[in-house]
């Protein structure tokens, strides 16, 4: 965020993605320890084209999860930055 309170896309994508990357790694090892854990139906339904598990489903999912934090910040940060600047011309924070 800048002084007026608008949100940057860029920094708020590399955050998000970043953010998925570091759960999904996270999940896909509970996983592994925890073999009953469903977490192979999750990231099968929320993750197209990944598969429990080999080396290039892992890849897969790695790369969905950063295109998914991007997809949120390319939405998220418009419609932001649309009702601060709203706020700021009413007067109202």
């Amino acid at each position: 965020m800048d002084r007026t309170g608008r949100t940057a896309i860029v920094p708020l994508g590399m955050t998000l993605g970043t953010f998925l990357v570091v759960t999904y790694i996270l999940c896909v090892l509970y996983g592994l320890l925890v073999s009953d854990a469903g977490m192979h139906r999750l990231l099968s339904d929320l993750l197209p084209g990944f598969t429990w598990i080999t080396w290039p489903s892992f890849f897969i999912g790695l790369v969905w999860s950063f295109v998914f934090g991007w997809y949120i910040a390319v939405v998220f940060a418009p419609i932001h930055n649309f009702f601060i600047a709203r706020a700021g011309k009413s007067g109202t924070v």
